[in-house]
């Protein structure tokens, strides 16, 4: 489904109504109070600019030292706790701002909003406190089909902590609720109901349960209920309903080891890439400084990688290679321009790169000539082929270094049990092949896909190969023990039996004028085939008959009385779905079911 939330943020810092379009009047301007996790959420979705075109002149953290504005309103969008609110009221009693509108990005209680009425009678503010909103967006939106739950307290709702073998039945349930609230937050932003199915036994069963019960309940409560008149996605999908696929991680372990070799999922496995943003350490030039002097400090530098970047958009799905080549071309392409931008600047009479003078020039275009028009565009080809040509430079260095293609290709391999042309144990043992953390993964995807466990000699063997590469052997005995375990692994998942074909060596990238040198790097090409989270959609959404599936629960939250069958009541194919994965998603995945999409 492509349920972009941009809309729903714009409609709450316009004080809850929705902006009007073309108004020629200036917006009102406001200040925006939010926390870490309302920080989050916003970010991905509304730049700096955005803000301000919406009258945001300022936005601060609600824990940061804040100085009083008294003629200007305040929109606040925080969490529902006790600190939080604890701090509103301070504010209110501090007569901070003219007016407060508070939003709640989760529900708040009956007796947290009575300590904010009393705190408004006690500084005599009750007329300021203008508004206050539940605003359901308890999840962060990264694509237009892409949410995550949250970004502050990830390791609260992490495979490891569902997973842990010493967790009390209370931490579960916490756990449980958590990633319910963000799961129904995000169902009454879509406005839709959906139809739950989900594996049993497992914590994916778990979450089904009390979502079920929670869209019940809420759907019961005719007078409050979230899923009727004029919610945002209403009528968006009046004629059917979306499908929830609740999967369990544990079902498959070895697709969010395996190493990667398209663009999103390499940047997010081998850089630092969070909330769409990635940093990156600039290395400063290999001039050596001279003897004795202090080492120079590495540029840190950060890009945001948005749906606004069409080169991102277009490739983030690609082969590393692919990304390489295109990056190449582009530049080409622009060199071919740079003549002309260096010809416009002067007619504008700009030297250098003054980015301000020409974003004044961008607003009153019109007065200039066409040929001037198309600077500001021609610029922001050029930033975007200079973020991809560094962002893809440090994915290349990872490669390189680590010999990531020839971790893709073996694990592949080993996935879609292939003759292997190398022994795993002369891969581990290979000083200049990967970092003791490639090794365990690739030891790991091969543990749990063999069929036949390897023997205790053989174990030993390896054991004492990834001890001497410098690995923690802590994850390989949690993964005998996931292995014993799971009632999986009579029949190990099985991942198709299609292996990257190499293509020769890079065409054009190989040019000696290219800005990527990628020499010795294998040139693989992706066969297409459906990863076990995309198998199980595939199923469920198409009606197929299928063991891996037939047993999935089946939960329908419009149903009069909670009948707990596999039946699905109705028999027609899904148009839309939701997959969620308890314990963690990927984005090798994520491409997987786009790639499955098309």
């Amino acid at each position: 489904i492509q349920f972009y939330f941009p809309v729903a943020l714009k409609r709450m810092l316009n004080f809850n109504v929705p902006p009007v379009k073309n108004s020629t009047g200036e917006p009102v301007w406001k200040v925006l109070i939010y926390d870490r996790f309302g920080q989050d959420i916003i970010s991905p979705l509304l730049s700096v600019k955005e803000l301000r075109d919406m009258g945001i002149t300022l936005h601060l953290l609600l824990h940061s030292d804040r100085d009083a504005i008294p003629d200007v309103p305040a929109v606040y969008f925080v969490m529902p706790t006790e600190e939080n609110i604890d701090r509103m009221c301070q504010d209110l009693r501090n007569q901070l701002y003219e007016s407060y509108y508070l939003n709640f990005i989760s529900a708040i209680s009956r007796s947290k909003l009575e300590d904010i009425a009393n705190a408004a009678i006690g500084a005599n503010a009750v007329t300021q406190v203008a508004k206050v909103f539940d605003q359901y967006l308890n999840f962060i939106t990264l694509e237009d089909d892409m949410f995550v739950l949250c970004n502050q307290n990830k390791e609260l709702v992490s495979y490891r902590a569902i997973n842990r073998p010493d967790i009390t039945d209370t931490e579960m349930e916490t756990i449980m609720d958590t990633i319910v609230d963000s799961l129904f937050c995000f169902f009454v932003t879509l406005g839709a109901i959906p139809i739950i199915r989900c594996s049993r036994g497992t914590a994916a069963e778990m979450v089904a349960v009390k979502l079920d019960k929670k869209l019940r309940e809420n759907l019961r409560d005719a007078r409050n209920s979230l899923f009727t008149g004029d919610t945002l996605g209403a009528g968006q999908f009046s004629f059917q309903r979306p499908l929830l696929v609740l999967v369990d991680r544990n079902i498959d372990l070895a697709t969010p080891l395996h190493h990667t070799w398209t663009y999103q999922a390499l940047v997010h496995d081998v850089l630092d890439f969070h909330l769409n943003r990635v940093n990156l350490e600039e290395s400063t030039g290999t001039e050596s400084s001279p003897a004795g002097a202090r080492p120079k400090k590495k540029n840190k530098k950060s890009y945001d990688l948005t749906t606004s970047d069409k080169f991102w958009q277009k490739h983030k799905g690609s082969p590393f290679p692919e990304v390489a080549e295109s990056v190449q071309q582009e530049l080409e392409s622009y060199r071919a321009q740079e003549d002309e931008v260096k010809r416009l600047k002067s007619i504008m009479g700009i030297e250098g790169e003054d980015e301000g003078a020409i974003s004044m020039l961008s607003d009153n275009t019109a007065k200039l000539t066409s040929a001037v028009s198309s600077l500001p565009e021609l610029l922001e080809k050029k930033r975007l082929i200079d973020l991809h040509t560094n962002v893809a430079t440090a994915v290349l260095e990872h490669i390189k270094s680590r010999k990531l293609d020839v971790y893709f290709e073996y694990e592949e391999k080993i996935m879609s049990k292939s003759t292997l042309d190398k022994s795993l144990l002369d891969m581990i043992s290979d000083p200049d092949a990967g970092t003791p953390e490639d090794k365990m993964r690739l030891f790991l995807i091969y543990y749990i896909s063999s069929t036949q466990a390897p023997s205790e000699i053989d174990l030993e063997q390896y054991k004492k190969a990834l001890m001497d590469a410098g690995c923690n052997l802590a994850p390989l005995s949690y993964i005998k023990q996931w292995k014993a375990f799971t009632k999986m692994a009579s029949a190990p998942t099985s991942y198709g039996n299609t292996t990257p074909k190499p293509l020769g060596l890079f065409s054009r990238v190989m040019n000696t004028g290219s800005q990527f040198v990628m020499e010795g790097v294998k040139n693989l090409v992706l066969k297409q085939q459906n990863l076990p989270v995309t198998r199980i959609l595939d199923n469920l959404m198409e009606m197929k008959s299928n063991p891996e599936t037939d047993d999935y629960r089946y939960f329908d939250p419009k149903m009069l009385r909670g009948s707990d069958s596999s039946v699905p009541r109705n028999k027609n194919p899904f148009q839309e779905a939701i997959v969620f994965v308890v314990g963690g998603g990927n984005y090798i995945e994520y491409q997987n079911l786009i790639d499955y999409i098309k």
